[in-house]
């Protein structure tokens, strides 16, 4: 039988590890992680950024031309922070293999787990085709990603 384990992010089940140090709760996804349906992982903090962080966004790409080096991950002080993304991303997918999940629920327009779309890299709010680093990495890796909106 499959595994039925998701991974989610840790922002939609009530972890405070977003950008501004908030969480952006899902109920759904919280009775997930409290039944032990789910496991939560925050890419950005794993991957080594601090809570609360400057926003980030991808220029020049997509998280999947981020991780073939063709993009970078800038905060809107202007540091990359490109190895942080891609180091959690790759933490994330070694978690998502020793757990065997093969679905993963992401908070959508985040540059690590957005999985249809994603902030432009201008920092003026808008929004273009593309999935965060993490959500490219999961889903090169095989696992199915959605968003939130999908519950």
């Amino acid at each position: 039988m499959k595994n039925t384990l998701i991974l989610v992010s840790a922002c939609l089940a009530g972890e405070c590890c977003r950008y501004d140090g908030m969480a952006k709760s899902c109920p759904a996804i919280e009775a997930l992680v409290k039944t032990g349906q789910a496991v939560p992982f925050c890419p950005e903090v794993k991957g080594g950024l601090t809570i609360p962080r400057p926003p980030a966004e991808i220029q020049g790409g997509t998280g999947a031309d981020v991780l073939a080096g063709q993009a970078r991950v800038i905060n809107v002080n202007g540091q990359d922070v490109t190895e942080a993304y891609v180091r959690g991303a790759k933490l994330g997918v070694k978690l998502a293999k020793q757990l065997g999940v093969h679905r993963a629920i992401l908070k959508e327009k985040s540059p690590a787990c957005g999985t249809q779309l994603i902030y432009d890299g201008s920092f003026e709010r808008r929004l273009r085709p593309g999935q965060g680093v993490w959500a490219a990495a999961l889903a090169a890796a095989g696992v199915a990603v959605e968003n939130e909106d999908r519950l």
